[in-house]
């Protein structure tokens, strides 16, 4: 199970996680596909303090990236950009397993791909 950030979305990530007190070391960013939006799921992103037992945890650059069981067969291979511009700012994911996303680009339908039934890619 693989997320990656672009450098842009590390930078940010890394440096927003640098400004919170120091926890227990072993903090990172959570990423969770949640249901909900107009299409089905919605992303999520929350800030760590450690993986729970059951979670996939991968690095991307400086940062460790927990995702829970259901969410990694649907977030899979997503890879995570930051935009900062004066029209649009704020993470961009680009999903291989959504099928369909929404205008705003934070709700995504996975077709098929669920965390139950049938597997993603």
């Amino acid at each position: 199970m693989t997320v990656t950030l672009t450098e842009s979305a590390e930078r940010y990530l890394f440096n927003f996680l640098s400004s919170i007190p120091e926890g227990d070391g072993d903090r990172g960013i959570r990423f969770i596909a949640k249901a909900g939006g107009c299409n089905g799921y919605e992303y999520d992103i929350k800030i760590a303090t450690h993986p729970k037992p059951d979670d996939e945890v991968n690095q991307s650059g400086r940062l460790k990236i927990f995702v829970d069981p259901q969410s990694a067969p649907i977030l899979n291979g997503m890879t995570v950009n930051y935009i900062d511009g004066l029209l649009d700012s704020g993470f961009k994911f680009e999903n291989p397993n959504a099928t369909q996303t929404c205008g705003c680009g934070k709700s995504f339908d996975a077709g098929a791909c669920t965390p139950t039934a049938v597997p993603c890619s």
